[in-house]
């Protein structure tokens, strides 16, 4: 199962977060941009959990 890589910050949502940008995520995949998650101290606001870097996908070539 692939982690849903959410395209904007729930908090702030003017962040875009294009696959290839830092973003922070919880273990329900809540998506928060690095100044938010900075701001919240890396606690996740919806569950309490620990927002860590999200990883990034390598791109495809097709």
């Amino acid at each position: 199962m692939a982690l849903e890589m959410r395209d904007r910050c729930e908090r702030c949502a003017d962040a875009a977060l294009p696959q290839e940008a830092s973003a922070r995520i919880c273990s329900y995949e809540c998506t928060f941009c690095v100044p938010c998650s900075d701001a919240m101290q890396n606690t996740c606001p919806n569950c309490g959990g620990e927002l860590v870097p999200r990883p990034r996908r390598s791109v495809r070539e097709t």
